[in-house]
Order: C-alpha cells, then sequence, then structure tokens
C-alpha cells in the first residue's frame, strides 16, 4: 500500500485492489449552495475507487453559537469556509466535491454504494422561519435548537424525556445537471438527485443517479443525523457527517431519474413541484423497473405496484415535491 499526502483537504491510499481516497471539506474543496456541469473538480477517481468524505453542517457558526453551541463544537472548517468563501448561491447547502469520475458520460449511470456514514460531531440542530417550511404562515419567529447526540448510545436528545434514533444520512448526493441547466440551486431536488432528503439512504444502501455531464462531477453534503419522511419545518437532525463510498461506472443502465437499492428494496423516486405529479412519476417509476427488471406485464406492473409497493411522501418543502416507491425484494421468490 502507497500513501501519498496531496495538500491539507486530500490524501490517497493507493493499493493493489485500486485507489482509496479521502477528501476534507474546506474552502479549496467544497462548492456552496450550486450543482453545475461547469465546477471545477476538487478530486479525480476511477471507478471501482473508494472515498471516504467529510461534510458540513449547513448553518452559520453565528446561528450555532446563538443557538447554544459552545465555541469548541463549532468546526473550524466551517469559520474558514464562512470567512474565506465567496462565490455562493443561489442555494445554501455547503457540498463536498465534486468529485470526477474517469469516463464517466452523458447516458450513463453512476452507482453510488454508501459504504459508511459516520457522526464527525456530538450535536445536530433543527430550526425554521417565518415564510419557510410546510406551514409557512404559522408560525411568526424563527427558532432553532441545538439537539445533542449521546453517540455511546447512538440517539439524540432532544428534550428530557424524547431521544429519538440515530439514523445517519446525506440530505444531499447529487451529479452536475446538464450543462443546458447552467447553475442552479442546490435546494430543489429533480433529474441529477440533489437534496433528495431521502431518510432510507442509510449505509449500506446503493444510490443509482443518471449522468447528465462529462465525469458526473458527484457532490454530497447536508447531514442528517435522522429525520421524519416529509421533513416539515424545512430541517431534520442538521449535523456534520463522513461518508464512505464506492463509485461504479454502469454503462449497462440507462436512467430517466434516481434509483436507490438497500438489502430489502428496491426504491423508485419521483419528483415535482406538484405533489400529485411527483407521485405519478414514482408509480410510471415502478412500471419502469418492474416491466424492464422483472419482466412483468405493464397490467400486471400496474398491479403489483398497487398491492405490494409502498409509496411514501419524501419531503414537501425543498421547492420540489418528492415521492419514493418501496418495492420489497422478499416479494420475488426467483
Amino acid at each position: 500500500m502507497r500513501l501519498r499526502v496531496v495538500g491539507l483537504s486530500l490524501f490517497v491510499c493507493v493499493c493493489a485492489s485500486g485507489a482509496e481516497y479521502r477528501l476534507k471539506a474546506g474552502p479549496e474543496t467544497i462548492v456552496w449552495g450550486y450543482y453545475s456541469a461547469a465546477a471545477k473538480p476538487v478530486l479525480r477517481i476511477h471507478s471501482g475507487d473508494i472515498v471516504t468524505v467529510d461534510t458540513l453542517i449547513t448553518s452559520s457558526p453565528e446561528r450555532l453559537a446563538a443557538a447554544g453551541a459552545k465555541a469548541g463544537q463549532i468546526e473550524p472548517e466551517l469559520r474558514a469556509i464562512y470567512s474565506k468563501v465567496k462565490d455562493k448561491g443561489p442555494g445554501g447547502h455547503i457540498l463536498t466535491g465534486p468529485i470526477f469520475i474517469e469516463g464517466a458520460e452523458p447516458g450513463d449511470v453512476l452507482e453510488i454504494r454508501i459504504q459508511k456514514i459516520t457522526p464527525k460531531i456530538d450535536y445536530a440542530y433543527n430550526g425554521f422561519s417565518p415564510g419557510r417550511g410546510f406551514l409557512p404562515d404559522e408560525f411568526t419567529t424563527a427558532r432553532t435548537r441545538i439537539i445533542p447526540f449521546d453517540l455511546k448510545r447512538n440517539i439524540a436528545r432532544f428534550s428530557p424525556g424524547i431521544e429519538i434514533p440515530l439514523r445517519s444520512f446525506f440530505g444531499s448526493m447529487c451529479v452536475a445537471p446538464p450543462a443546458s441547466a447552467g447553475r442552479i440551486s442546490s435546494g430543489p431536488p429533480g433529474i441529477h438527485a440533489g437534496n433528495l432528503d431521502n431518510k432510507d439512504l442509510i449505509a449500506g444502501t446503493t444510490l443509482y443517479l443518471p449522468v447528465h455531464a462529462p465525469g458526473a462531477l458527484f457532490e454530497v453534503g447536508d447531514g442528517h443525523g435522522g429525520q421524519g419522511n416529509g421533513e416539515v419545518d424545512i430541517t431534520a437532525l442538521e449535523t456534520s457527517l463522513t461518508g464512505t463510498f464506492q463509485f461504479i461506472l454502469r454503462k449497462d443502465m440507462h436512467l430517466k431519474w434516481p434509483r436507490a437499492e438497500t438489502p430489502t428494496h428496491w426504491i423508485v423516486m419521483g419528483i415535482d413541484e406538484d405533489l400529485t405529479q411527483a407521485m405519478k412519476i414514482a408509480v410510471h417509476e415502478s412500471l419502469d423497473f418492474l416491466m424492464s427488471e422483472k419482466h412483468l406485464s405493464r397490467e400486471d406492473a400496474y398491479m403489483l405496484s398497487s398491492i405490494a409497493v409502498d409509496f411514501d411522501v419524501t419531503q414537501v418543502v425543498d421547492g420540489t415535491k418528492g415521492v419514493h416507491g418501496m418495492i420489497p425484494k422478499s416479494i420475488f421468490k426467483k
């Protein structure tokens, strides 16, 4: 095994089985609030390589301090980004990347195997403000709460007598949109994935994303310690996470929308400004999966989607709404 240090934010182990990289979050290795086919890669890898990526909480140091976070709890990297990075927006997420996958071209699929997710800090925040969230007109003052973690017990302490099991996942995992889209906000998810806020994308799951730009340009961030489906006040257990991903370039797959796979389910997704249209997209994606992968007729796929597939609201607060369909693997006996 050979270790090569590249600057302060990246190192790479070149092993017999391929390359393993560590990508830290800092002013030179993040993009702030956008996805773009023109974004400059911070790392170039090959299919099969593994990257461990640090991500940062999506909040300002000042907001965290005002909510009660102690000075020592606020990461120096977050302070550095707020101090040094001026190119940001139109969204608000701090995303590590982009990572360029050699050989990826529009029409391919990037398979992202989420091998491990660990908390990077011992707390999260949740917050809302007037005019945002699912009830934008019902709360007239903003509120932010610091929620401590007990990492030994793997729980978040919301308040005395209320404990929430930690189930960490990344709210945003994405590839670049088509070049014709230009620079787009990190807020609304879409065909590039992005801010999916899908709580089922935990360690041990795989995300499949259609590629729209050379190199795919993967970005990740918006760490969550947990979330309820809907994410109704517009935030989850917002925290900093470290994730380990293996990237596989798939020339044999062609997708219109993101898909995912867990040990127990296949996940199809629908995204649209209108929740009904998002549901229709998810149902059509279910039909497509069952027809192409399980070789059902369209009629049988429609029936099976009704009696065996759970369609859940992913989130309703990110500009576009999300629906995901959970197709259980256990129903297929061959």
